[in-house]
């Protein structure tokens, strides 16, 4: 993303993008009702981002830099690196299942382009790390692993949420119960998966 955008105009065009880029993906995206709907011109485009790829890399940063701040506003517990892990995924899951056209937007993402999360996965990366030098969190797993793993499980159910409500009926229809339970799951799931014994 473009050094600190604070145009309006610029800002405009990035938030009319995340919404092409999540409905229609990279490849499908229009840069002409982009501007249409940005209320801009080509040139002006071109100039703040050069290309339809460098508009693609600002709407990803722009992601990105959304879920960072979700996790940096989040009051951690001191001394309890379990209780943090925790509530960081649940705040990470809480953030992808309220800005959907974010998981959107992670799903259609080509492998190569996905720096723009670092940011946002390090943080998760640090609680791990912090977790095992207090002897909360097995020695043996990398957490940029468990960081990712725990990234793909809450994209790929909110993205898989409908095959998974109507393919397991037990599970029950009702999204918001099912997607807070989907929630709980994932993140015992990780944390039970990285507790020292």
């Amino acid at each position: 993303m473009p050094p600190k955008l604070t145009n309006d105009r610029a800002l405009r065009i990035v938030a009319v993008a995340r919404e092409e880029f999540a409905r229609r993906g990279f490849e499908g995206g229009r840069v002409e009702r982009i501007i249409r709907g940005a209320g801009v011109n080509k040139q002006l485009l071109f100039y703040y981002f050069h290309s339809k790829r460098g508009l693609f890399h600002a709407v990803l940063a722009r992601v990105a830099e959304d879920l960072e701040q979700a996790l940096a506003s989040l009051a951690f517990p001191a001394g309890r690196p379990l209780e943090r892990i925790r509530q960081a995924l649940e705040a990470q899951y809480d953030f992808l299942s309220q800005n959907l056209d974010s998981v959107n937007l992670l799903i259609q993402t080509p492998r190569g382009e996905v720096a723009s999360f670092a940011p946002a996965i390090k943080r998760m990366v640090v609680l791990i790390a912090e977790g095992q030098g207090l002897g909360a969190v097995r020695d043996d797993v990398d957490p940029h692993l468990v960081a990712a793993q725990a990234l793909v499980l809450m994209v790929g159910y909110l993205k898989l949420e409908g095959v998974i409500a109507a393919s397991a009926p037990p599970l029950g229809a009702d999204e918001p119960a099912l997607r807070e339970r989907w929630k709980q799951g994932a993140v015992e799931l990780v944390v039970a998966g990285i507790r020292a014994q």
